[in-house]
């Protein structure tokens, strides 16, 4: 059974890149580009994980990630997120409402691809 990743990311580069690092490890990932459905786009898609930018286009990822955290089929999934300011108060924030584990850009692939393994695991564990 293929591990499947929902990329919720505008930047095309970040895109190309964490799709082809992670494609590349066998994952299938998706890819979502809008911040105002994207809570709809993981409900369709149902993601063994969720990478989450913060700054997207008509919502911000908190607000995505705080709606994701109080509906009880997305409570327990896992959900990195992805922030090009990686300031205490945003990391804090994010904390606040459940992130699973929160990324400052710019992010090693060893990192990344690391973490979401990780993810995934804990996750597997549980259910």
């Amino acid at each position: 059974m293929s591990k499947s990743v929902l990329l919720v990311e505008d930047e095309p580069n970040i895109i190309e890149a964490i799709s082809f690092l992670l494609e590349r490890d066998g994952w299938t990932v998706r890819i979502h580009a809008e911040g105002a459905d994207a809570v709809e786009a993981v409900a369709r898609v149902s993601p063994d994980v969720v990478i989450l930018d913060v700054m997207l286009p008509g919502r911000s990822g908190f607000d995505i990630l705080r709606d994701l955290r109080n509906q009880s089929g997305t409570r327990d999934l896992p959900i990195l997120m992805l922030t090009a300011r990686g300031q205490t108060k945003d990391r804090e924030l994010a904390e606040s409402y459940g992130v699973s584990h929160f990324m400052t850009k710019p992010f090693s692939n060893e990192e990344m691809l690391g973490k979401v393994r990780e993810l995934y695991a804990a996750s597997a564990v549980k259910s």
